[in-house]
């Protein structure tokens, strides 16, 4: 990791307004998405921990762990997806979608169409969209995080490499109101979440 620079992945104005508007336009169909039997919830935040492994956001890392946790997840098999080594743990049915998820969020989301083809092939059409889907929204969830974090970072001297000072600025304090209270709540980071949960 280079202490200079601030190396998580962040908005650019020009992504954010499409990410934004890519949500917003399938809002219902990712609240179907969401509640797909064919994936499940607890399926669905393993999903959300390995793309926000990739990304690093500390506000999705500390909620997700404490989604999982209360979902029955196993301690254990939280931290393999934290640390990307779930390979093991990971059933039959789930690690198909697992690492698709972590081969669009290290592809910032430009997957090579063999994975996307082989994703439809084992979950079919609609589950894969869905699986995308939720991809999509944690991946924006990651973007933000990190994001909000990149103007403190720029302040105390480790800014985000072609980044604007003014754009994270703005960002910064636009989101402060929803942002700030996780950033007190998460402090102590997932793993404190995890350990306290054994």
């Amino acid at each position: 990791m280079n202490s200079t620079t601030f190396d998580k992945r962040i908005f650019s104005p020009r992504v954010l307004v499409a990410d934004l508007g890519f949500l917003l336009s399938r809002a219902p169909a990712i609240g179907r998405a969401m509640r797909n039997p064919d994936i499940g919830r607890a399926f669905v935040e393993k999903i959300m921990i390995v793309v926000t492994a990739v990304n690093g956001c500390t506000y999705c890392s500390w909620f997700h762990a404490r989604q999982a946790v209360a979902g029955g997840i196993a301690n254990e098999e939280i931290r393999e997806l934290f640390d990307l080594q779930f390979h093991a743990s990971a059933s039959e049915r789930e690690l198909p979608a697992l690492l698709f998820a972590q081969h669009f969020a290290e592809t910032n989301r430009h997957p090579d169409p063999e994975m996307t083809a082989r994703l439809q092939a084992v979950y079919g059409e609609r589950t894969a969209a869905d699986i995308v889907l939720v991809i999509r929204t944690i991946f924006f969830g990651n973007l933000f995080g990190n994001t909000f974090d990149a103007f403190p970072s720029r302040l105390a001297g480790r800014p985000a490499e072609n980044s604007s000072a003014l754009f994270e600025f703005v960002f910064f304090v636009l989101g402060a109101w929803f942002m700030l209270p996780l950033r007190w709540l998460s402090r102590d980071g997932h793993e404190a979440t995890i350990a306290s949960a054994s």
